[in-house]
């Protein structure tokens, strides 16, 4: 039976779909995972060539584009499951011949991916780069997901979105987990910037952004549909309600250390006990979210919920949601990435 293999991804919703699927998959067959994105040669954009030669720190940031973060989130979903992971990503506009590559490089078995093809006879005509892999292969390809043929979309895109932004704390959470660590065993000294950057994401982002469309839309409307999932809603909602406590610890703790007053040692265990209460909830959260909300959700919402839903989670049509703040927490997000990847 296979027992590696290579999910690629982009920047898509189904990405996320298919992070969902691959990693049971490999779970339940002992596998470990590749994850692999291709990301475009930015510098050879007009784009890229203007920011390069005015703002070249943004140029820097933007040469990784998202690849990094798609790949953490991926990372994040696979290493919650327990699943033996790596990532990838090379630098090419021709997608399908480097995932073959990849895929022979890093002596896979099989490719685990989604396509964004068309239903029917129609879908046979057009290009698409899981159909340029199915043409070239000598690996064996499973097409897991073609996005035009779900019978559910809203439900899909909405999922894929409120997944998506779980993964991308996950990923700035792990991040975090490992800068203390590295720290804490003297592989190197505590970044504390870094380190408040991301505290500052961790805060901002499910306060202003996640948890008040958690609230509004979705625990509201399965509260509304079924009574199964109340004992769930009511305790998420404390949750969020007294999530700030654990980040302010974490905050303090850095403050804290970045004085250098005290000793040292005890101000960066103070650092460690923090984080790691932190992300131990975190985990706990994010779990019920997953496996109790999302399939009750999936089970009891009705397809004009799920367009409501996904219509907040998009940032579109609600006063409340400022759709300029999801762009700046993407932004910040990719920053974090490559600062982490430094």
């Amino acid at each position: 039976m296979y027992k590696h293999l290579l999910v690629p991804l982009d920047a898509s919703g189904l990405a996320t779909e298919i992070v969902s699927q691959a990693v049971p998959f490999a779970a339940v067959l002992g596998a470990r995972i590749t994850f692999f994105t291709a990301q475009v040669d930015f510098a050879a954009t007009e784009q890229g060539a203007l920011q390069r030669t005015v703002a070249p720190d943004r140029y820097s940031d933007n040469l990784a584009g998202e690849a990094r973060g798609i790949l953490q989130k991926a990372v994040a979903a696979a290493k919650a499951a327990g699943v033996d992971c790596t990532s990838i990503t090379r630098t090419s506009d021709r997608p399908a011949e480097v995932i073959l590559d990849v895929a022979q490089a890093e002596a896979c078995d099989l490719i685990f991916m989604a396509s964004h093809g068309r239903k029917g006879i129609r879908g046979l005509l057009l290009s698409s780069q899981t159909q340029k892999v199915l043409a070239s292969t000598r690996i064996p390809v499973l097409v897991a997901t073609v996005e035009s043929n779900q019978s559910d979309p809203y439900g899909l895109m909405a999922v894929a979105i409120i997944q998506d932004e779980h993964r991308s704390l996950a990923a700035v959470v792990r991040g975090l987990l490992h800068l203390v660590e590295q720290a804490v065993t003297g592989e190197s000294t505590l970044d504390v910037p870094l380190a408040l950057t991301m505290i500052h994401y961790i805060d901002a982002f499910p306060e202003r952004l996640h948890h008040p469309k958690e609230d509004a839309y979705l625990f509201e409307r399965l509260a509304a549909r079924t009574k199964a999932c109340d004992a769930a809603i009511k305790e998420l909602r404390a949750q969020h309600a007294g999530g700030g406590e654990h980040v302010q610890a974490m905050q303090t703790a850095v403050e804290h250390f970045a004085t250098g007053q005290g000793d040292a040692g005890q101000a960066l265990a103070g650092v460690a006990s923090a984080v790691n209460v932190f992300a131990q909830a975190q985990w706990e959260h994010m779990n019920l979210e997953e496996q109790t909300i999302l399939p009750g959700a999936r089970k009891h919402l009705t397809e004009q919920d799920w367009m409501l839903i996904y219509t907040a989670f998009s940032a579109n049509g609600d006063p409340r949601f400022d759709a300029d703040l999801g762009d700046g927490f993407k932004t910040l997000y990719s920053r974090i990435m490559n600062l982490a990847a430094t």
